[in-house]
């Protein structure tokens, strides 16, 4: 195609790649002409193309190759790009019907029409997609609207009219996409590029058969060299296409086998015979020979018969197994003599009805070349020309992924659409993510999403590109994929409850702040451990002796007596929330562990007890056994095995330990040290003991298995104490509360606070399944320092799940 700056209208060059010629013309259109401005015929030199089809890539670019030139010195322009026919070889062609509802009355426009027609093609390929019943990959060449709908009403002309619904019956073409690739291959070998693709039927039909001519029942017949082209017009539309792959060539190929010559010099016979009495040769043998011409038309007339008959009754079987009223003959193929004659007798028409059209249909193409003939061979090309003026503004052609498309241009168009149209999964062009973990922290659901893939990769004509390029026409677009990113990983130390949650412990004077323990599936787990899916994490709220000690990274010398809020403990005992642990580290040089707070309390340090004077700290995981020693508190031990608590109390009360002292200032000093209050966590915190204001225990409800067992403890611990000591005994007040509906006295001690409740309530703290318990005081949620009073109502159940 010319860039036609110095022209009044751009050129348009349409190529016929025929078996037997390559035509080229090169011209413009007017309002109501078409004016060719250079025209050039060239035979190839071998068979390089049989049956319509291109054999020999190379040599038929050699043949393009060779005509563009010539055209271009005609012109004095370079030519680009070309309009090209294909040749019915495997011709597949599908009839359907399209609609398109507006949201409400709208013009039409040529792009809503356009618009149409695309919705057309899309269907037409689906219904060939779902009946192809062949190897061949099938690709649309051309189409042809039969006729448009206006709200359901037959018009010949919808654009600019007001509907609601419009539609049309449109003939899609189909070929085999090798015949096409052959040619897209033959064109850019020669320098060109493809501006568009038609069926060669549909280019001839433009110009051999009028619009004016379509209301009446013809039949166009297209002869080449190696296939004849059929396309059937009627009501004022083309109804239908054909192809036989029976034409010129079977001609050639007899003369060849007759006249012992080569494929050139039977060519030449064949011509000649159509217009000279006489025709002159030499075999191979390289003797002259002299022979008449009607030798030759009655060496032809089997397969001259032979040839109409075949198209005779395919033109029948595409109008409805029944006649035309007429037929038009186009391509040289069709000059053979008798031709027309013998189709006429097979259609059973007048001869007059059956004509060859040349210069009768070409009366509105002008040559600016006085010296061209105005013949049946050059109305397909011109007709090439001309389609481009029909759908050059409504399509443009690619290639994606190996697979030709044909897109509406609506000078938009991206790399986007093309997928699209193409089928191409849409989860395939956008980065995917690896796939999520799920899982649960103290009972809330928690979703990590995995990492985000690479986006697919876009290259057109081997350019690296994205998919909002702006498609050019004929490029070649390779969309490599988009990929999934690796799985969500997740481990605990990775946690906000292990980073930000934390317990706080008083070790020989200095506050230590440790991370929660985190539990999978009920086991303690690493930090480093990687969470799994649907995995169950619960944060514990204390730690062992040990625990801390591994986490401090010392070495805790266990020939000396390791206290815990005042009494004896081990390396196993539990220590919860602003406990307090005296103990004595083994010294290796420089301890590695540095206090993550420090801050001075006056506590009593170890050396200032006298051993006997130590009591045991009460503890469901140390035992008086585990230590290997006797028991050393009878009233602690006795007063959490009793069945009835406030017997055991009062029995304790009564009895002495005789490890300890019977100083009664040691034993108000004992009390004083370990009365204490125990939260959710089971923290006791001993104000005279740790030397630091009362600390308020945690207000919360909610609480995991695991931690009511520390609770537990943490209660019996408590409980037990205070209905032991001296003070219980002489102190008689009385607080009546109702718990759950049921009147509990509380007896034995000055004050109540809620955790006293569990002294004197039976509830079994190790009975949660993963549930919550509910604490609620006077219909509030209640912490456990609460300080209880006469009528009080106390709610105490384990929650529901």
């Amino acid at each position: 195609m010319s860039d036609g700056k110095d022209m009044e209208q751009p050129l348009v060059f349409g190529l016929d790649i025929g078996t037997r010629n390559v035509v080229g013309t090169v011209g413009y259109r007017t309002e109501d002409q078409f004016i060719v401005t250079a025209q050039y015929i060239m035979q190839h030199d071998t068979r390089a193309m049989l049956d319509g089809q291109i054999h020999d890539i190379g040599r038929v670019s050699g043949t393009i190759r060779k005509v563009k030139e010539q055209l271009e010195k005609q012109i004095g322009k370079t030519l680009t790009e070309v309009c090209i026919a294909a040749a019915g070889r495997v011709l597949k062609t599908v009839t359907t019907s399209i609609s398109y509802d507006y949201p409400e009355e709208s013009v039409v426009t040529g792009e809503d029409i356009h618009t149409l027609d695309l919705l057309g093609i899309e269907k037409a390929q689906k219904i060939l997609q779902e009946m192809n019943d062949t190897n061949y990959k099938f690709y649309c060449v051309g189409y042809s609207v039969v006729k448009y709908f206006l709200n359901d009403e037959p018009f010949s002309n919808i654009e600019s009219h007001k509907a609601d619904r419009i539609g049309e019956d449109i003939i899609v073409t189909f070929l085999p996409e090798d015949v096409v690739d052959g040619l897209y291959a033959a064109v850019n070998q020669a320098g060109l590029e493809v501006a568009n693709l038609t069926l060669e039927p549909i280019a001839a039909i433009n110009v051999a058969i009028p619009e004016s001519y379509r209301l009446l029942n013809i039949a166009l017949v297209d002869i080449g060299a190696g296939t004849s082209d059929i396309s059937i017009t009627k009501d004022g539309s083309i109804i239908a296409y054909g192809m036989i792959p029976l034409a010129g060539d079977e001609l050639t190929e007899l003369i060849v086998q007759n006249y012992l010559v080569d494929f050139k010099t039977a060519e030449y016979i064949k011509l000649q015979s159509t217009t000279e009495e006489e025709i002159t040769y030499k075999d191979i043998m390289l003797i002259e020979h002299k022979i008449p011409a009607k030798e030759v038309w009655e060496l032809t007339a089997p397969v001259v018969d032979e040839m109409t008959t075949a198209v005779a009754a395919k033109i029948k079987e595409l109008n409805g197994d029944q006649t035309v009223s007429a037929a038009f003959i186009v391509g040289g193929g069709g000059k053979i003599h008798g031709y027309t004659k013998m189709l006429a007798e097979k259609l059973d028409l007048p001869d007059v009805r059956v004509a060859l059209r040349g210069e009768e249909v070409l009366q509105e193409v002008v040559f600016e070349q006085q010296d061209i003939k105005k013949d049946p061979l050059l109305v397909t090309p011109i007709g090439i020309c001309l389609n481009y003026y029909e759908q050059r503004n409504g399509f443009i052609m690619v290639r994606f992924n190996g697979e030709r498309l044909k897109l509406y241009d609506n000078d938009g168009l991206t790399i986007v659409d093309a997928a699209l149209q193409a089928g191409f999964p849409n989860e395939d062009l956008f980065p995917k993510r690896g796939p999520e973990l799920t899982f649960f922290v103290n009972g809330a659901k928690r979703i990590i999403r995995g990492e985000q893939g690479e986006s697919a990769a876009v290259y057109m004509n081997d350019r690296p590109t994205n998919l909002n390029a702006a498609l050019e026409p004929n490029c070649e677009i390779i969309i490599e994929p988009s990929t999934a990113g690796k799985p969500a990983t997740c481990t605990l130390d990775q946690l906000e409850e292990y980073t930000t949650d934390s317990v706080a412990f008083v070790v020989n004077g200095n506050i230590i702040r440790c991370p929660k323990f985190l539990e999978v599936n009920g086991k303690l787990e690493f930090p480093s451990y990687q969470i799994q899916e649907g995995d169950q994490v619960e944060t514990r709220s204390f730690y062992t002796v040990g625990q801390l000690a591994e986490f401090m990274d010392v070495e805790v010398n266990v020939e000396h007596v390791i206290l815990v809020n005042n009494r004896r403990a081990t390396l196993d005992s539990l220590i919860y929330e602003n406990f307090t642990i005296e103990w004595t580290v083994r010294s290796y040089g420089k301890p590695s562990f540095q206090p993550v707070e420090q801050e001075e309390v006056q506590t009593p340090t170890v050396g200032e007890y006298k051993e006997e004077e130590i009591p045991d700290i009460v503890d469901t995981e140390m035992s008086a056994e585990a230590d290997g020693a006797e028991v050393q508190n009878p009233e602690v031990h006795n007063a959490v095995t009793a069945e009835d608590t406030d017997d055991a109390g009062n029995a304790g009360a009564k009895e002495k330990d005789s490890a300890v002292t019977d100083d009664a200032a040691t034993v108000e000093e004992s009390k004083t040290i370990t009365d204490s209050t125990a939260g959710v966590n089971g923290s006791v915190a001993g104000e005279n003991a740790a030397g630091m204001d009362e600390t308020d225990v945690t207000d919360v409800t909610d609480v995991t298995e695991e931690n009511a067992d520390g609770m537990a403890e943490a209660v019996k611990k408590v409980t037990a104490e205070e209905n032991s000591s001296p003070a219980a005994e002489e102190d008689g007040s009385m607080v009546l509360v109702y718990i759950n509906g049921q009147p509990v006295k509380l007896t034995g001690k000055p004050q109540y606070i809620f955790v006293d409740i569990f002294d004197f309530y039976e509830f079994d703290l190790t009975a949660s399944n993963g549930r919550a318990i509910i604490t609620n005081l006077n219909g509030e949620n209640a912490s456990y320092s609460a300080v209880l009073k006469t009528g009080d109502t106390i709610e105490l159940r384990w929650k529901e799940n």
